[in-house]
């Protein structure tokens, strides 16, 4: 996850100067949809799925094992790791408030696109391809 995380800046960097134009003026609209998909899902589903992080406590090998008494290999040192884990759970909704936030996320979403349409045109008026 971590070597994803350093990636996305340099995957963002790619595209031509018209698609990293959109991509920045449509970046809210992205957002919205997404948050769409989720609350949709969520009423489909009837509950919503939170993500959580928690520490676990794992055994590791930490060092050779060395040699045993009678010449022989010894099996490796193992040492007790905290290691952080993400795991979802089922949370409850109101499907009634959801409902509302789907509506509103829609008509958001709506101003959006309308907002954002003459953005990209400027985009591709700039940056022909």
């Amino acid at each position: 996850m971590k070597r994803l995380l350093i990636l996305l800046p340099l995957l963002a960097a790619c595209g031509t100067p018209q698609e990293q134009c959109i991509r920045q003026v449509t970046r809210d609209q992205r957002v919205v949809e997404r948050l769409i998909t989720e609350t949709e899902e969520n009423l489909r589903r009837g509950y919503a799925i939170e993500t959580y992080v928690t520490t676990v406590t794992r055994w590791r090998p930490c060092g050779p094992g060395g040699v045993d008494e009678k010449g022989k290999p010894a099996p490796p040192q193992m040492c007790l790791d905290d290691i952080d884990v993400t795991r979802t759970r089922p949370k409850a909704i109101d499907l009634d408030a959801e409902a509302v936030k789907l509506r509103q996320l829609r008509t958001k979403r709506d101003a959006l696109v309308r907002q954002s349409s003459s953005s990209v045109a400027a985009c591709k008026a700039q940056y022909p391809e």
